[in-house]
């Protein structure tokens, strides 16, 4: 089983390839991340990167139902969670649950629904149950939800606010292949490949449920040195003490940082967290908690930027 994803995430090295547009490798690895921390992902990406097709890939090889949600500006939150509806023959209502009942839902373009629907998931997110009529539904385990935004079109949208952005474990982004990736795009399909037949493509069950649970248990009980814990919370403090930031790293930020080094070093092969997981999965998992100044946004700082500033100026353990 742990052979089986840590194979599946293999890539030269997360925090690297997260800084090179034209490996996509390093979604992949931020999902399974995801699902091993129990947490959900934000992925930005223009249109037509195969986000969708991801998704699928992942659930197909894990053996987890999907569901696939176009958020758009009419969508209700019964139309997410769920909600009842008179059954004649029983002469009562019943519980119809909605399609956030899967394993990974895809929630395509989030920022495109009101924030009445958006924060339909926060319960479904933060507790893992849909509430309606004063009784919780839970949801089904593993649950993970993958909301997409587009990052060129923002008319008609609703930027989410800090609160739900904090829910998200880590924010992704999904950027145009390099040319020769994307000829290879194209090479497969010329020779037949269809993104609607993955299993057809040769897509097959690499591990399961109960594997995903046993690996979970096995992040949680990998070694932290307390050291690492303090260079953890000092990059959380950085990020409030920078005078391009209007809103740092929260405590949950830094929670959040300690999980996902700690899958990526079982990922890796290892049973201790090193500062250079710290500082691979620093940007994916703060970056959406940061919140820049408006003089500092105008004068193109980005949280990346800020990031950066940040890693170099904290000293590393040693």
């Amino acid at each position: 089983m742990a052979f089986s994803l840590r194979v599946t995430a293999a890539v030269p090295r997360y925090g690297r390839s997260l800084r090179r547009p034209a490996q996509q490798d390093a979604a992949v690895t931020g999902l399974l991340i995801a699902l091993l921390c129990r947490g959900h992902v934000l992925v930005e990406g223009v249109p037509g990167v195969a986000k969708t097709l991801l998704v699928r890939a992942l659930a197909q090889s894990l053996d987890l139902t999907t569901t696939r949600i176009q958020f758009t500006a009419d969508l209700m939150p019964g139309d997410v969670t769920g909600s009842l509806i008179y059954d004649v023959n029983a002469s009562t209502f019943r519980f119809r649950e909605g399609p956030v009942f899967t394993n990974l839902l895809l929630a395509d373009e989030i920022n495109r629904t009101p924030p009445k629907t958006q924060s339909a998931l926060l319960e479904a997110m933060e507790e893992r149950q849909v509430s309606v009529d004063g009784r919780p539904h839970p949801l089904p385990d593993p649950f993970c939800v993958i909301a997409t935004q587009n990052p060129v079109e923002y008319e008609g949208t609703y930027p989410l606010p800090e609160a739900q952005l904090d829910r998200f474990l880590l924010k992704l982004t999904m950027p145009l292949p390099d040319r020769e990736s994307e000829v290879r795009v194209l090479t497969a399909h010329a020779q037949g490949f269809d993104p609607r037949d993955l299993a057809g493509a040769g897509l097959t069950r690499v591990a399961g449920a109960a594997d995903l649970t046993a690996a979970t248990e096995a992040v949680r009980r990998l070694h932290v040195d307390p050291v690492i814990l303090g260079y953890i919370v000092e990059l959380a403090r950085a990020t409030r003490q920078s005078s391009s930031v209007a809103l740092g790293v929260s405590p949950r930020g830094a929670t959040a940082l300690l999980a996902t080094s700690r899958a990526w070093a079982w990922l890796s092969g290892r049973e201790f967290v090193t500062p250079d997981d710290v500082q691979s999965l620093a940007r994916p998992t703060f970056r959406h908690r940061i919140q820049l100044r408006p003089e500092a946004e105008l004068e193109g700082t980005t949280p990346d930027g800020v990031l950066e500033s940040v890693l170099a100026a904290v000293p590393v353990p040693r």
